[in-house]
């Protein structure tokens, strides 16, 4: 991580933490939960040795960004609009974007409503899905996996965190990094009181990365990151004017096999079936990597950080 320059920046009414690597071109990495700019630790180095710079927020809510402790402030118009915001403070006109769980759908969000920001967009884990003008994300998620599947446990505000608090950042950061499971994540109440440390933690990730991570998320607790998905029926109704809107920027889409979120039920079908490509027309590659869990970018990071410089080199000057 020598190199990694930090600084805070005020962006869209927060002060934001931003990581910078390289000179050239600018890439945008934009993490997810319960994740960190950390996550984006080996893209951040391979791509400024290739002659990019590289440029990793924390997301408010996360790590030394600010945290508005409402989750009405966490609507997708915030999120773009401080990265929007941020990419004005640093004087660039476009960038190329990378996103991965809640950043990937942040990423397809800044693409719809930004398309002119941005080059050419690779995402990760998480496809794009179109509005549903009939249905409420959360009613469709109850319906499919019931109350205790863990979108619809991090709804009631101080329940979630009550849950997390039976335990330590430490154990929530390896339960959740160490889960490789194609199968929903459900969080029954009290099932955190039992919650036991991973006895191993997978090959990628060491126990400095843990350690790193868990004491941003000992100072700032798991409620920034909870909005995202409390905002989820606000984000519904907020974008209804983009109701059927294609993403015209290029794009190229990367999951594991093992991702939970290549198993929700017709995300399969949607991906391979042609209406992924009807609803991102200049959609130009699909990589399933095999054998690959959720945290892609951390799991297969020298993969991830080639098949990025292969897509995005095809834009740069």
């Amino acid at each position: 991580m020598e190199g990694i320059e930090h600084r805070t920046l005020t962006v869209n009414g927060i002060n934001m933490h931003v990581a910078e690597l390289g000179h050239g071109p600018a890439v945008l990495f934009v993490h997810g939960f319960p994740e960190l700019w950390y996550s984006w630790r080996h893209q951040i180095v391979g791509l400024a040795a290739r002659g990019y710079r590289c440029i990793a927020p924390d997301m408010r809510g996360f790590g030394d960004t600010d945290a508005p402790p409402s989750h009405t402030s966490y609507t997708v118009f915030h999120t773009v609009g401080d990265l929007v915001a941020l990419l004005d403070a640093l004087g660039l006109e476009q960038v190329f974007l990378v996103g991965h769980d809640w950043g990937a759908i942040v990423a397809w969000a800044f693409s719809q409503f930004r398309p002119d920001r941005v080059k050419a967009l690779v995402n990760l884990s998480v496809a794009y899905r179109p509005r549903n003008p009939t249905l409420k994300p959360l009613q469709a998620l109850k319906a499919v996996y019931g109350e205790d599947y863990y979108i619809c446990r991090f709804q009631e505000p101080g329940d979630a965190e009550a849950e997390f608090d039976r335990s330590s950042p430490v154990t929530i950061m390896k339960m959740f990094l160490s889960y490789r499971q194609p199968r929903p994540f459900m969080l029954p109440k009290g099932a955190f009181g039992s919650l036991t440390e991973p006895t191993t933690l997978p090959c990628w990730v060491s126990e400095e990365d843990i350690d790193y991570c868990a004491s941003k998320f000992e100072k700032t607790g798991f409620t920034g990151g909870f909005n995202y998905y409390r905002a989820l029926d606000l984000n519904w109704e907020l974008t209804a004017p983009w109701t059927g809107m294609q993403i015209k920027v290029p794009v190229k889409f990367i999951i594991g096999d093992l991702d939970l979120t290549y198993h929700v039920p017709g995300v399969k079908d949607y991906i391979h079936g042609g209406g992924f490509k009807k609803d991102v027309p200049f959609l130009q590659d699909v990589v399933v990597m095999e054998g690959v869990g959720h945290f892609i970018n951390q799991e297969r990071p020298e993969e991830i950080t080639e098949h990025i410089y292969d897509f995005i080199r095809k834009f740069s000057p």
